[in-house]
């Protein structure tokens, strides 16, 4: 691998992460000018559209995305991953954008590297490292500046957000494990696809989009069009070409990009205040994901001898 390889997978995941942070700006700019646009009907255009396109063109480059359906068990894990792993990661954090603003929901959601920590702690009985427990540590103390702005006897937040948010960081991590037994066999374009396009129709039963009337003008189509294309497609297809360049551990460095596009676009065109606690609390979290991600490379090492074991 060259330097120039590493150097655009590196380009490719930043704009990827960056382009999710400002999705979310332009979803809280959305939520601002119409009222009517409720996280539900969003998460419904955005997931059967960017889905539908994925499949589209995996069948187009010949990856053979139907191939998934012919087995019961890898179509029973493609609804489990779309239900429970992208449902909350994207329903549960537009809802956080609409009762908060883009920054705090990113960067509550970004906590959801720890829920898997805590996942294998308790059910694999996986010890946590000495740079995870440090991590885990920074990461609490970041949520609890941005909860209660130093006052532990409230909260500077609301509760509503706290509580979208939180799920929407543990969607971060069902997000991650349910669909990892599939991705070697199917890839990503087949197993993201369908899990979107799934999520999308299956939330129906929650509000039938052909009885929701919502009127749009061309500028807020304009930001629905930016959410599914910019927001989703091509930052997928950005990021899963750049793994191709760049290890897995470097990637998840770059999704620092992630809140920091959120809060840097929402400070300069949404006019979001936040305060220093805010500031310093994301810092935090940010760090900790770093730190975290630092000992990835430790952390898969002690998993495959683990497997080897047993």
């Amino acid at each position: 691998m060259t330097r120039q390889h590493h150097l655009r997978g590196v380009l490719l995941a930043s704009i990827a992460c960056m382009l999710w942070g400002i999705s979310g700006v332009a979803a809280s700019t959305l939520f601002t000018l119409n009222h009517h646009v409720t996280a539900l009907w969003l998460t419904q255009i955005r997931m059967i559209s960017a889905g539908a396109i994925l499949l589209i063109w995996g069948q187009l480059i010949h990856a053979q995305p139907f191939q998934i359906w012919r087995q019961r068990a890898t179509g029973l894990r493609v609804i489990s991953y779309g239900l429970l792993g992208l449902v909350p990661v994207q329903l549960c954090y537009f809802e956080a954008v609409k009762f908060g603003n883009a920054p705090i929901a990113t960067i509550i959601q970004f906590l959801g590297p720890f829920i898997i920590s805590i996942y294998y702690f308790l059910f694999k009985h996986m010890t946590p490292t000495r740079p995870e427990g440090i991590g885990m540590v920074m990461a609490f103390v970041g949520t609890l500046l941005i909860v209660t702005h130093g006052h532990l006897t409230s909260l500077a937040i609301s509760p509503v957000v706290l509580i979208w948010g939180g799920l929407s960081a543990i969607g971060v991590a069902t997000n991650t494990l349910i669909p990892r037994p599939l991705l070697p066999k199917f890839g990503a374009m087949a197993v993201t696809g369908w899990g979107l396009f799934v999520a999308g129709i299956c939330l129906n039963v929650f509000g039938p989009l052909w009885r929701v009337h919502v009127t749009l003008t061309a500028a807020e189509w304009g930001l629905v069009l930016l959410i599914i294309i910019f927001g989703t497609v091509i930052p997928f297809l950005m990021f899963a070409h750049a793994l191709g360049y760049i290890l897995p551990t470097t990637a998840s460095l770059l999704d620092a990009f992630e809140p920091l596009s959120a809060t840097v676009f929402s400070v300069i065109f949404l006019n979001v205040q936040l305060t220093t606690f805010d500031l310093v609390g994301g810092a935090l979290i940010i760090l900790a994901v770093m730190v975290l991600s630092l000992n990835g490379r430790k952390m898969m090492n002690f998993f495959r001898r683990r497997r080897a074991e047993t």
